[in-house]
């Protein structure tokens, strides 16, 4: 089952426009902890930390998902070099200007270049049965879990997540361990296949409110290119009114 502009999973797009809604309600409480409105290191502690871990794996689960979808029955290098250069390209920018504001802490390898990363492996391992997938995903928690090298502390190797020190950084997705929510959405696309569901689901074409709710699923890198820069000024602008 391909998701195609013209006859979309509905279903597919709400659980992105969800994960976007996690995502801007971690980043709004992230810019009140930056503008002194929160205790520092509130978004880094407890339940806020465990959020953050919860909408990152989100994002990673549904680009697999997506990747079977759209290349789950054959590859389609046409169109995926044009996702992922859009990807790679939007993390490309998004290092640059985090590196411009914040350069003690810019975004070197955050969940735009770990998605784009993983596709490329994704890719490479389109074809494998839901099983091995699974397995896979497991074996990549379980690697982050026991392996740890100092040789691979300095930036150009820390990306690889398997380092002993984790750097600064405002938006840290290395590959290890979060390749694995990727191949855990690849082998469900998988499973979700091989039990027809997907083609249930695409029958499942909701107008009203869900359809607008499933908008901001369909632009996902947009929003997430510029959800980020409003919420920073409305922050600053309602802390220089109070003050």
């Amino acid at each position: 089952m391909k998701e195609s502009k013209g006859h979309r999973l509905i279903a597919v797009d709400l659980a992105r426009s969800l994960a976007l809604l996690g995502m801007v309600v971690f980043h709004f409480t992230f810019d009140l902890e930056l503008f002194g409105h929160l205790a520092p290191g509130t978004t880094v502690t407890g339940g806020w930390a465990v959020f953050a871990r919860l909408v990152a794996g989100s994002f990673l689960f549904l680009a697999g998902v997506s990747l079977v979808l759209a290349h789950g029955e054959g590859r389609r290098w046409p169109a995926f070099w044009r996702r992922f250069l859009r990807v790679a390209g939007a993390a490309i920018v998004v290092s640059g200007a985090t590196l411009a504001v914040l350069p003690q802490a810019f975004i070197f390898f955050g969940i735009l270049h770990s998605i784009a990363l993983a596709s490329l492996i994704g890719m490479a391992l389109i074809f494998l049965p839901w099983p091995v997938l699974a397995l896979l995903a497991g074996g990549v928690v379980l690697a982050d879990r026991s392996l740890g090298f100092e040789a691979l502390n300095p930036l150009w190797a820390v990306w690889t997540g398997l380092g002993t020190k984790v750097p600064w950084s405002m938006d840290f997705v290395p590959v290890f361990p979060w390749l694995a929510a990727f191949l855990a959405g690849m082998a469900a696309a998988r499973v979700i296949g091989a039990l027809g569901l997907w083609a249930r689901l695409a029958r499942w074409q909701p107008g009203g409110i869900l359809r607008r709710l499933a908008w901001p699923g369909r632009h996902s890198l947009a929003i997430y290119l510029i959800h980020q820069p409003i919420l920073m000024a409305l922050v600053w602008a309602g802390t220089r009114l109070a003050g």
